[in-house]
């Protein structure tokens, strides 16, 4: 459904942005933010399912700070490797690129952030400094950016036996989000329970949050209920 795009960040650097139009009159645009790795197949079927549900959806690529077409799998040494990607590019440069990324699609309506892991940190800092309707998080890791403060409602998705994100950590995000924040913590979900890609994958988990955020972003971005795409791989990918 989408195809790859070259967009351009305020200081110059040209990169990739995958690019999925919404069928008809956009509803609003996503912004679909990258695990540590890259915008592979899964990511990109993200940002199609979110067009197949009545939005402008466009997911950067990151890594091209590095290296253009990082696309990794989700074994060990693949990890390693995004987590090396991650530590070479400046956080600033990240800021720019989803600016970036947020001004492409601006014409399509309000615009809100859907990220998961490394993303998801990114999709709430996002929410804190960056034109955004609103935010989803999923499995990011927050306990250090608590200082920050979003300016846009945001959704938190999180599993019970994460391992890489202990339970006082999402206790503290709970504490300081605002008291009608939506934060779930679902049962038996380790990280990365939402690609279905990943052998930590929990399909009852990942349709439910997708069904979660599907209604949170019709509510924020369209205005309504939302709209689902039974070919989209929003809740069950």
């Amino acid at each position: 459904m989408g195809e790859f795009t070259t967009i351009m960040a305020r200081d110059g650097h040209e990169f990739q942005a995958w690019l999925s139009a919404a069928s008809g009159r956009p509803r609003g645009a996503v912004l679909v933010i990258q695990e540590i790795f890259g915008v592979n197949a899964h990511i990109r079927a993200v940002a199609d399912g979110f067009a197949g549900a009545g939005y402008t959806a466009i997911a950067p690529c990151l890594f091209d700070r590095v290296r253009r077409g990082i696309e990794l799998g989700y074994g060990a040494a693949e990890m390693q490797e995004g987590a090396g990607y991650v530590r070479q590019i400046a956080p600033e440069a990240v800021q720019r690129d989803l600016a970036a990324a947020v001004a492409v699609v601006k014409h399509s309506g309000r615009t809100g952030s859907v990220g998961f892991c490394w993303g998801g940190t990114w999709s709430y800092l996002a929410a804190c400094r960056l034109p955004l309707a609103c935010a989803v998080v999923y499995y990011g890791r927050l306990a250090s950016h608590l200082g920050e403060k979003p300016r846009c409602p945001v959704m938190y998705h999180y599993g019970s036996e994460d391992r890489s994100i202990p339970p006082e950590d999402v206790a503290a995000i709970r504490a300081a989000a605002p008291a009608d924040a939506q934060l779930f913590v679902y049962a038996g979900a380790g990280h990365g329970f939402n690609c279905d890609r990943r052998e930590s994958y929990h399909p009852q988990a990942a349709a439910l949050a997708g069904t979660r955020t599907l209604d949170f972003l019709a509510r924020h971005l369209a205005g309504g209920s939302a709209r689902r795409d039974p070919s989209a791989g929003v809740s069950a990918s």
